[in-house]
């Protein structure tokens, strides 16, 4: 017998609703804020990600899906914003459509060590706004994630932004690290003195506890900024102090990504024990210009929807539809049921019926089991009145309705 690949999920009939709710309010949100949706492929040129996460980073080095034939080496996404950023210039809309706003829904492939929260092949709902380097922009990003997760009856979460300014100012605050550490480093882990040498910035976003502590002494505060980064930042504080959203300014934030310049911010919960985040996201204004296209201002985020789910929440998922079940009794009922069912569902009434030849008794089981709101019993007695049977499951209230006014008699409940 074949199993799922380690690190991927099956999502079973009883857990898709509430995948699809959450899509459903993702969809709703986004429109307000006037983000459209866009689809790109799950399979780039790995050299794509190469250049645009990082040579150094742990997704390159060592957690990238990629698929080599004579030719090519292509990777199956490990993230959306760099095959967001190639679409967007790929097809010119920097020139057709200026500053834009767009939200993706879709799968990510990561190849390392499932554990809770961590899986192989899991999935994003994220936005990305490309063209703007105002202040205000990262403010409406920040409120747009606040605003997804309250839809989705999240609560609990933490905000924590921070700002790494400018390319020049990160080279800066990697000066003042590698000043800084010497002394730590062999207190540090193997991977952080790894990093140490390759991108010492991501020591600053180790889990590590032991490596945390080292952190806190180091010198990572925001005297690296220049000034543009430090007012830039400014704005972007007293804008969410302005929508009365909490957050906490966490110097110690970068993020994994080489892209991100500016303001980067992460959303944590405590149930997700120690890979807490549930989203994140930040500026990566030299981005579009790394990739060929014009000097543009960009910002994204995006929330992991298996962590999401795995929060308290109150999109539980959708609300258990009202289903008519058809039980028919003999050869001519089993005909004349078919126009029925095609008549319910044409009257966007969810319908189903028994395609076992259960008993009467098998059947109003297989109804139950199915969680149908009410069952109609059509039988040759039935058929010669031209009625048919409809029983309320909740009450066990049976009646017999004339078929030509079937689906108004059923509406009326489902209108409610």
């Amino acid at each position: 017998m074949f199993k799922r690949i380690p690190g991927t999920k099956d999502i079973l009939p009883q857990e898709s609703s509430s995948w699809q709710t959450v899509e459903a309010t993702a969809r709703r949100i986004f429109s307000f804020y006037n983000y459209q949706e866009i689809r790109t492929p799950v399979i780039e040129e790995a050299s794509l990600f190469n250049r645009t996460l990082g040579a150094t980073t742990e997704i390159v080095q060592k957690q990238m899906f990629l698929i080599h034939n004579q030719q090519d080496t292509y990777a199956l996404r490990p993230e959306g914003t760099a095959s967001i950023v190639r679409s967007y210039l790929e097809n010119n809309l920097e020139k057709t459509s200026g500053f834009t706003k767009l939200y993706y829904i879709g799968p990510m492939f990561r190849l390392e060590r499932p554990q809770k929260g961590r899986l192989r092949q899991f999935h994003h709902i994220g936005a990305e706004a490309i063209g703007s380097g105002q202040a205000s922009l990262d403010i409406e990003v920040i409120s747009l994630a606040e605003q997804l997760l309250k839809s989705f009856g999240i609560a609990g979460y933490k905000i924590k932004i921070n700002s790494l300014g400018c390319p020049k100012d990160k080279q800066a605050l990697r000066v003042d690290l590698k000043k800084s550490l010497p002394e730590k480093l062999t207190q540090l882990c193997a991977n952080c003195q790894q990093r140490a040498k390759n991108n010492v910035l991501r020591i600053l976003d180790c889990k590590n506890e032991d490596c945390q502590k080292i952190v806190k002494t180091l010198r990572a505060g925001h005297t690296h900024l220049c000034p543009d980064c430090r007012r830039h930042f400014q704005e972007v504080k007293c804008g969410l102090n302005d929508l009365g959203i909490s957050f906490q300014v966490a110097p110690q934030l970068v993020r994994g990504l080489d892209y991100y310049n500016r303001t980067v911010f992460e959303i944590t919960h405590s149930d997700l024990g120690s890979q807490d985040a549930i989203g994140a996201g930040g500026r990566y204004n030299n981005l579009v210009q790394d990739l060929g296209g014009p000097e543009l201002g960009a910002i994204g985020f995006a929330f992991g929807v298996e962590r999401l789910l795995l929060v308290p929440n109150t999109l539980v998922g959708n609300p258990p539809k009202k289903l008519v079940y058809l039980i028919t009794l003999g050869e001519a009922a089993k005909s004349a049921g078919i126009k029925i069912l095609n008549q319910l569902r044409c009257a966007e009434i969810s319908a189903d019926t028994d395609y076992l030849n259960k008993s009467l008794k098998g059947a109003l089981r297989a109804a139950n089991d199915n969680g149908a709101t009410f069952v109609l019993i059509l039988g040759d007695d039935e058929l010669k009145k031209n009625t048919i049977s409809v029983k309320n499951m909740a009450s066990s209230i049976q009646k017999e309705v004339a078929i030509q006014n079937l689906t108004k008699e059923l509406l009326k409940p489902f209108n409610k």
